[in-house]
């Protein structure tokens, strides 16, 4: 499933740059992922490197957008032009 970022986000600028997907993205108020681009890391690293780094614990899955693995490899390997 695609990862979220709650109004808990301090706009500590960390996150951004980690994703190798490029699903972060300043919203209007506080950063925001792309669902579409998320894949949890699956394919580039074993955890979600915005996970790793942010310092207010403020990025859970969405449950609004739940994939299994399969799913999120896939996702990965569209986006990577491997599929």
């Amino acid at each position: 499933m695609a990862l979220l970022i709650t109004d808990e986000c301090i706009n500590c600028d960390v996150c951004e740059p980690e994703c190798p997907n490029e699903a972060i993205s300043p919203g209007e108020e506080i950063y925001v992922i792309d669902p579409n681009k998320c894949t949890e890391c699956v394919g580039h690293y074993d955890t979600p490197q915005c996970v790793e780094v942010c310092p207010v614990d403020c990025i859970p899955k969405d449950p609004e957008h739940v994939e299994t693995t399969d799913m999120l490899m896939d996702k990965y390997k569209a986006l990577t032009g491997q599929a």
